[in-house]
């Protein structure tokens, strides 16, 4: 037995225990692995028990702070730590705090309330915060967050990490990775879904800047309100309608004014200064410099305040408007006084339009009337929110712009944090600049600042090569006239001839298309029929260069003779924000890139090229919120100079002092759109000098009274530098009364430049073109495609990405 024993004991030999991780290895019975492998071990996460405890809020709230104020700049109210407090105290149970259990779900709720864009201060009874509780509630196990449903795209959830490299590889199916984790704020927008991982440039479709390339419809833009309360923006939550109440009217001006208001309080020359104060008590009386950036604070007093300060230097910020009489009066949101600027001088002196419904900054004196009766609509007693007396101007400006990172917050080439800021907000639906904006920078550098072939076979780019970083604007392009097709044509040949890979990645093309309006009977009175016809001319053009249609994207800008608004309008001014030209007039243009994308194949990995019939006015977003670029088509320049308020200036002193002979008999004639100091009424009879003026000066550069300045600058350069502070001071594309330019009134959000966009094409027909930069954003005016008085001239303009745009000439 003994023997037998140990004959067993050598044939069956003690079992080794198997490695930890081994390689797939088969079982000699049944075929099948040995050990499950451990990247796809899924095994039920056992649930530890939890005591829940009740958890006073004041326990909690040193925590709390740390986490949200000192960490995210959150702040938090009573109502929102009470709900905390329950939540850990129920999940987190006693090892609260030496565990930290409490820690890891603050971190948690403030990233996800960061990337819901909830705003500053965390309100308890907030949705937002109730849909995070109620998110993380269902991830969390023995008081640890275990997985994320909701938020596992944007892998911000805090494991350990051997769980979160088993969960990672489990739940993906993929090899082990060095890791996954992503900074919460580069991944809040989905960043994932757009493939921004290193591993994706070697896929040529992501390769294409064109994939990075969003045309936003002013209807489709986030509709932001400024909450002066919370000191934030927050979405509207009503539903937009082309036929609002009239209370939307009073929000628009009540939003309008508030931004403005807020930007002007960020700006240094609005900040008084406590060590200033200590030192000398402010005085009341006005500075005796003519600069509104002096070294100085200044104090904007609401219109209201001035009751009984008879006498006393003020200044006001406020809309230009026109009472019933005829005179001019500036409003606040606390009420409305009769304003006379017949001394006033601009500030700098004629550097900006100042037309009645703007919203300007006014310096001068209080003055109240000593007889309040009978004056009738004279707006002195009262009604309407109308104080009595009147405020005397001495000097107006615009409210001083705001850079677009200090709008943000961000600074740098690296986008480093400088605290405050609109950084978390998504003002157009492509993702937050604090979110996204250092991702895309990267992804942009990547792929328009690198080689276009990875692969080594292929020979390098030529570094003089054209960038495929371009935007070509093509300005007012009037497709009811042959030369203007021949011009476009030209236009098409000069880039179709381009090496591969070289090809802009956009073409903007702006109305109108059509030199009348022919849908109101306007030109051959055609109608519709005739509309249509002239877009299949511009189909056929089109036609003749399929490898533009294919590696671009043609943008169309409407203007006020396309349809359909131009059928009840007859090209006046039509409500902005409006529509496209409908696709009922636009088929054969659609057909003709159908035609183009498939002689590509459905095999290739480039993106097709399009056709994007937008809004008037529409945002162009490349790469996120690295570049906004706004789209605007509207004669702005004639219009501000039919409607401007004349002032004086010293220029004109100077002019009368050197013509003391014809003094005499200019003082017969009534000056021209000038204030009277009597009636306060304004006189608009020179708009047609200003306009007769402006053609002038177009057809003859070389009249002296126009080119004559201090500083020696062209007339056409200071035309567009005036017009471009005007635009960008207000931060609004129309500053002007609704009865000159109608708005939507639920759609004027998209009407705002704030934050100031990275550039902004403006098209004007009526201005010289032009290419300037103001405040860190690049506005260009093409101007009409035809230049006027040079025959068989094409004028356009390349704008290169985050450079400048170059005007461009062609001969046809």
């Amino acid at each position: 037995m003994q023997g037998n024993k140990s004959l067993a004991a050598s044939i069956f030999a003690p079992k080794t225990p198997g490695p930890a991780n081994p390689i797939p290895s088969s079982s000699p019975a049944f075929g099948t692995p040995a050990h499950t492998l451990k990247p796809f071990a899924i095994a039920p996460p056992t649930k530890a028990t939890i005591l829940p405890i009740l958890l006073p809020p004041a326990t909690l709230r040193p925590l709390a702070f740390r986490t949200f104020t000192k960490k995210h700049s959150l702040t938090l109210t009573s109502s929102a730590l009470q709900e905390l407090a329950t939540f850990i105290g129920r999940h987190c149970g006693s090892g609260w705090r030496e565990e930290g259990l409490a820690e890891k779900v603050l971190e948690e709720v403030a990233k996800s309330w960061k990337n819901r864009n909830g705003g500053v201060i965390v309100d308890g009874a907030s949705n937002e915060l109730k849909e995070i509780l109620k998110t993380l509630e269902g991830n969390m196990s023995g008081g640890r967050i275990v997985t994320g449903r909701e938020l596992s795209r944007q892998n911000s959830l805090i494991l350990d990490s051997s769980q979160e490299t088993d969960l990672t590889n489990t739940r993906l199916g993929i090899r082990p990775t060095k890791t996954l984790t992503r900074d919460d704020s580069a991944t809040s927008f989905g960043m994932s879904s757009l493939g921004v991982e290193e591993d994706d440039q070697e896929d040529e479709g992501l390769r294409d800047p064109r994939k990075w390339l969003k045309v936003i419809n002013a209807y489709d833009q986030p509709r932001m309100l400024y909450n002066v309360t919370k000191k934030h923006f927050e979405k509207d939550p009503s539903k937009p309608s082309l036929m609002p109440p009239a209370s939307h009217k009073t929000t628009l001006f009540r939003n309008r004014y508030n931004v403005i208001h807020q930007r002007l309080l960020r700006n240094e020359s609005f900040q008084s200064s406590t060590v200033a104060t200590t030192k000398a008590a402010p005085s009341s009386k006005r500075s005796t410099s003519s600069n509104l950036t002096a070294q100085q604070s200044y104090k904007i007093t609401p219109i209201a305040n001035l009751l009984g300060r008879h006498g006393s230097h003020h200044m006001l910020l406020g809309l230009l408007s026109i009472l019933p009489t005829g005179g001019l009066a500036i409003s606040d949101l606390t009420g409305t006084i009769s304003l006379d600027l017949s001394h006033a001088v601009a500030i700098p002196e004629d550097s900006a339009w100042f037309t009645p419904g703007m919203i300007v900054l006014v310096d001068g004196v209080y003055e109240e009337e000593e007889e309040s009766t009978g004056k009738g609509l004279g707006g002195s007693n009262g009604v309407g929110g109308i104080i009595g007396g009147r405020f005397q101007g001495f000097f107006i400006g615009q409210p001083p712009c705001e850079k677009r990172k200090a709008t943000l917050g961000v600074s740098g080439p690296d986008d480093h944090t400088i605290g405050g800021g609109f950084g978390w907000i998504d003002f157009l639906g492509v993702g937050s600049e604090r979110a996204v904006g250092s991702k895309m920078r990267k992804l942009e550098q990547r792929i328009l600042r690198q080689p276009r072939h990875p692969r080594a076979s292929l020979p390098s780019p030529d570094p003089d090569a054209p960038s495929c970083g371009r935007i070509v604007i093509i300005g007012e392009l009037n497709i009811d006239q042959p030369r203007a097709l021949q011009a476009l044509r030209k236009i098409l040949a000069t880039y179709s001839t381009e090496p591969e890979g070289s090809t802009p990645m956009a073409f903007v093309l702006t109305g109108n298309f059509t030199q009348h309006a022919v849908m109101a009977g306007g030109g051959a009175s055609g109608g519709s029929v005739e509309y249509k016809e002239y877009f299949d001319a511009l189909a056929s053009i089109l036609s003749d260069f399929p490898t533009l249609l294919q590696s671009a994207s043609f943008v169309f800008l409407p203007g006020d003779n396309d349809g359909w608004a131009s059928s009840f309008g007859g090209g006046a001014a039509t409500p902005l924000p409006r529509k496209g030209v409908p696709d009922l007039f636009t088929s054969r243009v659609r057909r003709a890139f159908a035609t183009a994308n498939a002689e590509l194949g459905a095999d290739s990995k480039r993106t097709p090229g399009e056709a994007i019939w937008t809004s008037n006015p529409a945002r162009l977003s490349v790469f996120g919120p690295a570049h906004e670029i706004v789209l605007f088509r509207d004669d702005i320049s004639a219009r501000m100079r039919r409607t401007a308020v004349r002032l004086k200036t010293s220029r004109a002193d100077a002019n009368e002092k050197e013509n003391e002979n014809e003094k005499e008999k200019e003082e017969n004639e009534p000056p021209a759109m000038d204030i009277s100091a009597n009636d306060g009424d304004v006189d608009m009879a020179s708009a047609l000098d200003g306009a007769d003026a402006m053609d002038v000066d177009s057809a003859q550069p070389r009249n002296g009274r126009v080119e004559k300045g201090e500083s020696g600058i062209p007339h056409d350069v200071h035309t567009a530098r005036k017009l471009v502070k005007t635009v960008l001071d207000q931060g609004y594309l129309v500053p002007f009364r609704n009865a000159i330019r109608p708005v939507h009134w639920d759609h004027a959000g998209a009407l705002h430049l704030y934050p100031l966009p990275t550039a902004m094409v403006l098209v004007d027909a009526t201005a010289p073109p032009f290419s300037v930069t103001y405040e860190g954003c690049h506005v260009m005016n093409p101007g009409p495609v035809l230049v006027a008085g040079r025959r068989g001239v094409g004028r356009w303009i390349e704008y290169e990405l985050g450079g400048t745009g170059k005007l461009r000439e062609c001969m046809f």
